[in-house]
């Protein structure tokens, strides 16, 4: 692999985007690679624990929206709004 550009050019070169992960010795450019990747979960340097708290799903084909935390509730809520006169 030439650089950078070319390691984040072919991972987000699939027709896919679920998960990825970036190890660097360099936390701060980790983070930066990780911001390009088109992929719903991004780990760096760290194990792949995925946490309920956080959203879940992907990008491109991966997936059909998001599961988990508040985005994964969002899915079986209905909005109803109630309007009335502003005095009753």
């Amino acid at each position: 692999m030439a650089d950078e550009a070319e390691a984040v050019r072919l991972a987000n070169d699939s027709d896919y985007g679920l998960v990825g992960t970036v190890v660097s010795g360099d936390a701060k450019r980790a983070r930066a690679v990780c911001r390009r990747l088109r992929t719903g979960v991004t780990w760096y340097n760290s194990e792949q624990i995925p946490l309920v708290q956080a959203s879940w799903g992907g990008f491109k084909h991966s997936g059909i929206g998001r599961e988990l935390g508040p985005w994964g509730l969002a899915g079986y809520l209905e909005v109803k709004h109630i309007i009335g006169p502003v005095l009753d």
